[in-house]
């Protein structure tokens, strides 16, 4: 029976998730770049995690040497790109399938854990890429003539790809720095943002609307400083294969919402294909065989 510290993590897990769905009926509806979207989510976003790390006590030099920094710097770098690509990849491939391919994420995982950590998958693993790479090839549904960069579809999926290549690089990363409180680290990650994107912001096309303004500061405190909050308290409450089950409420909420908003419709062989990417995240992270251990027979 789950204890009411268990019950209270999934609920925040649960919400976390669900935050993030939304992401993206935010990210469209503020009417902005992709580059001026992600500078104004880090600028609120940092405001917000610089009062709560500040009540908190969090904010020391203690917690960080001259190597530590600069490898948070790098992880904030590669955060803010992922963003960048991911808000992009909205625009040109709808939220459903933009967040289908970023869920590739424990596969890029695997592969740098593998390059540079050593790391070498099972064959069970290796077979659920395989897996996850035929529900892309199902959400492509390119014909040869059609293999052309110009085409947005095409060019939405590849930087959703290429936002869940940088995620992984900033987990990679943010492995090596698990001393450093969690909301600190996000906080310097949104400064880095502010660093990086503040030379290419638009500030001549900023928002007319109180609404577009309000979609800004909810991206920056709702889904930066709260989903932070209450996704690193979850993590500290439940065991990983339950964190793992729940982190799928992520890609369900954001199909639902481009459904509702968007009058997204998803044809029969893209429903496949992202249920077969899902699939094989969910085999992946959870450890699931594709087929049955092999039987030992007693002597």
């Amino acid at each position: 029976m789950a204890t009411s510290n268990e019950r209270t993590g999934v609920v925040q897990m649960s919400s976390a998730m669900a935050m993030s769905g939304t992401l993206g009926y935010f990210v469209l509806q503020s009417g902005q770049t992709p580059l001026n979207v992600v500078f104004f989510r880090c600028v609120f976003g940092a405001l917000a995690l610089l009062v709560y790390c500040h009540a908190r006590g969090l904010l020391s030099r203690r917690y960080f040497t001259g190597a530590s920094l600069l490898m948070a710097v790098a992880a904030g770098a590669a955060l803010v790109m992922n963003w960048v690509l991911l808000f992009s990849a909205y625009r040109l491939a709808s939220i459903s399938l933009s967040t289908a391919v970023y869920n590739f994420q424990p596969f890029f995982l695997m592969a740098l854990g593998a390059l540079f950590l050593g790391e070498r998958p099972s064959i069970t693993k290796i077979a659920w890429a395989v897996v996850a790479f035929g529900g892309l090839l199902l959400l492509l549904q390119l014909k040869a003539a059609q293999l052309s960069w110009h085409d947005s579809h095409l060019l939405g999926l590849a930087l959703g790809l290429g936002a869940g290549a940088l995620y992984a690089v900033t987990a990679i990363i943010v492995k090596r720095l698990a001393h450093i409180p969690p909301h600190l680290l996000a906080l310097v990650q949104a400064a880095v943002g502010i660093v990086m994107l503040a030379p290419m912001a638009d500030f001549s096309a900023l928002p007319t609307l109180p609404s577009q303004w309000g979609c800004l500061v909810v991206l920056g405190v709702v889904h930066t400083c709260l989903m932070y909050i209450l996704l690193y308290s979850a993590i500290q409450k439940l065991a990983t294969p339950m964190l793992a089950a729940l982190s799928f409420i992520y890609p369900a909420v954001a199909i639902l919402v481009d459904y509702a908003f968007f009058g997204q419709h998803l044809d029969l062989a893209q429903a496949l294909g992202i249920a077969l990417i899902l699939l094989a995240v969910a085999g992946v992270t959870l450890n699931w065989r594709l087929w049955p251990a092999k039987i030992t027979r007693m002597a």
